[in-house]
């Protein structure tokens, strides 16, 4: 089948689901009101509260939820075939993870900017939100490490990369004064960075920066590693307009337009699928594509780490609160999109199915460099773009998803281990807890040689913690909306499925990390499951209980009361 029919279908669902679907969210269902009161203009401090426009606050949320989950995830799963993946991106996209996005933004921002562990403390009990904080801190950890070790890898084998990854660096410090400070517009701010950001693509691909043996006394991989670590500490340090907002905005627009060369590619060479649609030859250990498919496939469909982004980061810059269904909705579609782009560069990019063959030997193979070697040869089939040239903008495409999700990721550590010291009555400063997460991580990350390896330690557990995390958030959007009295369907059947589906297969891990003895991952894997249990069990009575509670005033009644209320006061005075 030619894969330009596949892309079409995907994106007239995308485009139909943000349309129709999201409108009716925001309409019927969290009743988006543009008289709220922001937490980014009740708390502005210029730090972590800071009103931001609607675009640039989605350039933000968009890449730092993407990093290479959404193209590693379907560029492995697709050795069940190209359909099932197919089916779980768009489907997911548009009804679970949009919702879930949606959802985690609205009641985080409704509650101040509050994390979902915070949220889980007020709406589930104390109880189930320490043991919430206890599976958020794994599952960053496992961000965080692996990660900085995807990063390193992709600067190692692609040298193209290494001078547009970390130009973008000082690109987005530029743009951050351009927009805040100098006030220009926001149009030509966009276009002056983006063709920056390119410029440094060419110059990369031009100029491939290739480590010596040893740098500062240090291998290559460690030296990597470190500066990365070194960057996502001073990152997550900085105020968001200075860093985190310009880099994630260009990084962006330019991830978009890279996306829209994949897709030209695919339109105008029409490549065909060479992967089977249902593959019935899969390689010896192949797990059951149910349930193993939907934590294979997290980002790109739904993931509990959005969620973390959702409350942590974009729930106190959000300016409007319609602005909600954009930055929240919309940032869940465009890494749909990154998912489908994935899925067509790792099943269409091959000439023969011997050649995917190949590549898909065995089950978790694929991956990134399917994505870039799949992707690269559609671009150069389709519009003449050298090899090199296209690999360069595929895994600059990589590299600057995964560092933005990086620095994101230790600030959101930063917020939860100050979370944990304050519930026992301790107050962290920030530096000092960016510290702890920054040993935390690097010791990990070198636990098991200074290439970095102990990164991936845990990341067997990233898809089921992942997607665990997803059901624990959609727990507490629906405690909110029964609260409300609000159509709370649309929150539980996403529930009910990512938690059997991720429970399934967090107890088929217990299986096989006894068979291969592997007993770090086994304590961890029990740990997650006891955790998530016991907070699902919590929330199931949260639920119960807030049905038979009276209801929570109706938030623009609310609002009406209180306009009304200060009408009356002002005029008695």
């Amino acid at each position: 089948m030619n894969a330009l029919i596949l892309l079409v279908i995907g994106l007239a669902m995308f485009a139909a689901g943000y349309l129709l679907y999201s409108r009716f969210l925001g309409r019927r269902v969290f009743q988006l009101n543009a008289s709220f009161r922001t937490p980014a203009h009740e708390l502005s401090d210029g730090v972590d509260y800071v009103p931001t426009n609607k675009y640039v606050l989605w350039g933000h949320h968009f890449t730092s939820v993407a990093g290479a989950a959404p193209i590693v995830g379907p560029a492995v799963a697709v050795i069940w075939g190209w359909l099932p993946a197919f089916l779980w991106v768009t489907l997911g996209t548009v009804f679970f993870a949009g919702m879930h996005d949606l959802g985690a933004l609205w009641a985080s921002q409704r509650n101040k900017g509050r994390s979902m562990g915070s949220l889980a403390a007020r709406y589930i009990g104390r109880r189930g939100s320490a043991l919430f904080l206890v599976v958020i801190f794994l599952l960053l950890l496992m961000v965080n490490t692996a990660f900085a070790v995807v990063i390193k890898d992709l600067l190692i084998n692609t040298p193209s990369a290494v001078i547009p990854a970390w130009g973008a660096i000082p690109v987005a410090l530029l743009v951050g004064v351009a927009v805040y400070r100098l006030r220009w517009n926001l149009v030509v701010v966009t276009v002056l960075g983006v063709a920056a950001l390119y410029a440094l693509i060419l110059l990369g691909d031009a100029v491939p920066i290739v480590l010596p043996e040893t740098i500062l006394g240090v291998s290559p991989a460690t030296f990597w590693i470190v500066a990365l670590f070194l960057y996502a500490g001073i990152a997550s340090l900085l105020p968001v307009w200075v860093l985190l907002q310009p880099r994630d905005y260009i990084n962006g627009v330019q991830l978009f337009i890279g996306l829209g060369v994949l897709f030209l590619g695919v339109l105008i060479a029409g490549p065909t699928l060479v992967a089977p649609a249902i593959n019935t030859a899969l390689p010896e250990g192949t797990p059951s594509l149910v349930p193993l498919l939907f934590v294979t496939i997290a980002c790109g469909a739904i993931s509990g780490f959005h969620g973390m982004v959702a409350s942590g980061t974009s729930s106190k810059q959000l300016d409007k609160e319609p602005d909600a269904r954009f930055v929240g909705y919309f940032g869940a579609v465009g890494e749909g999109m990154l998912a489908l782009g994935s899925i067509i560069a790792a099943t269409a990019g091959f000439q023969t199915l011997a050649q995917w063959e190949e590549i898909y030997h065995a089950f978790n193979q694929g991956g990134v460099a399917a994505f870039v070697a799949g992707g690269g040869n559609i671009i150069n089939a389709g519009l003449g773009i050298p090899a090199s040239l296209s690999a360069t903008i595929l895994a600059t495409m990589a590299v600057l998803f995964a560092a933005t999700t990086m620095d994101t990721g230790v600030r959101l550590q930063r917020f939860v281990v100050q979370e944990a010291f304050e519930s026992a009555g301790i107050k962290l400063n920030k530096l000092v807890a960016t510290v702890i997460v920054l040993v935390v991580a690097v010791s990990l990350t070198f636990s098991q040689g200074l290439d970095g390896s102990g990164g991936l330690t845990i990341w067997p557990l990233f898809g089921t913690t992942n997607q665990l995390l997803a059901s624990l958030t959609l727990i507490i959007v629906s405690v909110i909306l029964i609260r409300k009295r609000r159509n709370v369907w649309v929150s539980l059947i996403p529930l009910a499925f990512v938690f059997v589906m991720s429970f399934s297969a967090a107890l088929v891990q217990v299986g096989t990390f006894v068979s291969t003895g592997n007993w770090l991952l086994l304590v961890l894997d029990v740990v997650i499951i006891l955790a998530s249990v016991w907070v699902a069990i919590e929330g199931v009575t949260a639920m119960v209980k807030a049905r038979n509670e009276p209801q929570e005033p109706d938030d623009a009644d609310l609002l009406d009361h209180v306009a009304t209320a200060n009408v009356r006061t002002a005029r008695r005075e």
